[in-house]
C-alpha cells in the first residue's frame, strides 16, 4: 500500500496541494477497490446500470 501511495504522489505535479493528492490516493484507491469487485463478480451489467439510473433520475 506505501508503494501504491508513494506512486499516485509521483504522478502528480511539484506544486500539487495536499488537497489534490488525497484525492488522487482516493481516487486510485477506489479504482482498485472497484477492480477486485469486479475480479470477483460483484460489478454491475450495463443494463444494470441504466435501470438504476432512470430510477435516480426520475
Amino acid at each position: 500500500m506505501k508503494e501504491f501511495v508513494l506512486q499516485a504522489i509521483r504522478d502528480l505535479p511539484e506544486d500539487a496541494s495536499l488537497d489534490e493528492i488525497m484525492d488522487a490516493v482516493l481516487l486510485r484507491v477506489k479504482v482498485e477497490r472497484g477492480k477486485r469487485q469486479i475480479q470477483n463478480g460483484q460489478g454491475l451489467s450495463h443494463e444494470q446500470v441504466r435501470e438504476r439510473l432512470a430510477r435516480w433520475l426520475s
